[in-house]
């Protein structure tokens, strides 16, 4: 049991307790989706993909048709309205294929094979009607698996995430670059489009592992060096940036650790999620929430698991999820400190240069802001022990 926190014998403000072992899989299990409301699927580095029912734990379908692990999965269903509500999904694996699966009968539909290099990300437009694949290209596809449009060859580290954005826009993050391309029709009538690169955003000094879509007017990306930065979705102008999370001064609360170098997975933003409110950045071995309004983390636990954080979602009431490669799963509260501290709090919000004289003024103005602010924290208020390994998801 991790000495980093502990929460005593009784969780009584945890509600989940374990149901059901549901057992299959041969190796990592990376990718869960929900196919609707008693149906996921799971799949990973054995490159089989489990249906299973969730009230009952029953296995309704092994998919195989993949040679290597899964990369990218992605639940796409119909949306005619005069057809009965058809329930597809998307695979994508090493073995440089793409498979659409039905979920009712459990057969493969289709396979696509022309791909130069591992697809490894999926997203579906399900306005637009088709779904992009991202590789060392971004192709554009139908449901018919007709190949619509696809960008030049990119790069060979090529896309790693895919994000939708509003006016039939996508980013794609391609190392530590941004890319921001547009769907368009064809002009000659025919059902086509064709993507165009619109932007390129380079603020990011290292690769970007992920992105989150807050809301039609803002998304998020994190890196590999943990820096935050908030975008305007519209016109894909930097918002507000955050890159010193691993700073003991910025949380004084916290005792400083001496430390000769950092190393890049302590400080990577595994992953983002979000609220209209907030964003929740698994960062190293913590999780910190950043206020989208203050500009500022309000909140974190630098120590939240005994090794990085994989992945955290957001619950009810003001609670948070996390899993780690310590094969742990917690959930944490997030509170309103009583009373205020003596001190003003550092903002933490500084740009990639902002430590001139120039901001003197703008910190101190934040500072007096900041003493009327609530300060915040969170509290481990549930502990999962089930799985005996890492936790991806």
């Amino acid at each position: 049991k991790s000495s980093v926190q502990t929460i005593g014998e009784e969780q009584i403000q945890n509600p989940y307790t374990e149901l059901l072992v549901l057992k299959g899989h041969q190796d990592i299990v990376r990718f869960l989706v929900q196919i609707d409301d008693c149906r996921f699927a799971s799949a990973g580095d054995d490159g089989i993909i489990f249906l299973w029912n969730a009230q009952t734990g029953e296995k309704l379908f092994e998919l195989h048709g993949h040679t290597h692990k899964i990369t990218a999965i992605a639940p796409f269903s119909s949306s005619d309205a005069l057809e009965e509500k058809n329930h597809l999904i998307l695979t994508a694996s090493a073995d440089r294929t793409v498979i659409v699966w039905d979920c009712s009968s459990g057969r493969q539909v289709q396979k696509v094979s022309c791909f130069h290099s591992t697809v490894k990300c999926l997203t579906v437009l399900q306005r637009l009607d088709v779904w992009l694949s991202g590789g060392s290209d971004l192709c554009v596809w139908n449901r018919k698996l007709d190949l619509l449009c696809k960008t030049s060859h990119l790069t060979d580290a090529g896309i790693n995430a895919l994000l939708e954005l509003p006016k039939n826009c996508v980013a794609a993050a391609v190392g530590k670059e941004l890319i921001i391309f547009r769907l368009i029709t064809s002009n000659d009538g025919s059902e086509g489009w064709n993507v165009l690169e619109v932007k390129r955003l380079v603020d990011h000094q290292d690769n970007i592992l992920s992105l989150v879509s807050v809301n039609d007017f803002t998304f998020v990306t994190g890196s590999h060096v943990g820096e935050l930065i908030v975008w305007d979705a519209l016109d894909w102008t930097k918002q507000a940036s955050e890159c010193n999370f691993w700073d003991s001064s910025v949380h004084p609360d916290v005792q400083p650790e001496i430390k000769l170098s950092q190393s890049p997975n302590e400080t990577s933003v595994q992953h983002l999620t979000s609220d209209e409110e907030c964003v929740f950045a698994a960062v190293g071995k913590g999780i910190y929430v950043y206020n989208l309004q203050m500009k500022r983390v309000i909140a974190c636990q630098r120590t939240a698991h005994d090794s990085s954080v994989l992945h955290i979602e957001k619950l009810p009431n003001r609670q948070l999820i996390s899993c780690s490669e310590d094969g742990s799963v917690r959930i944490w509260e997030l509170r309103e400190k009583q009373q205020l501290p003596a001190e003003p709090v550092p903002t933490g919000f500084f740009n990639m240069w902002g430590f001139g004289r120039a901001n003197k003024q703008a910190n101190q103005a934040a500072k007096k802001m900041q003493e009327n602010t609530p300060t915040y924290f969170l509290e481990l208020v549930g502990d999962l022990i089930g799985h005996s390994s890492a936790v991806q998801v």
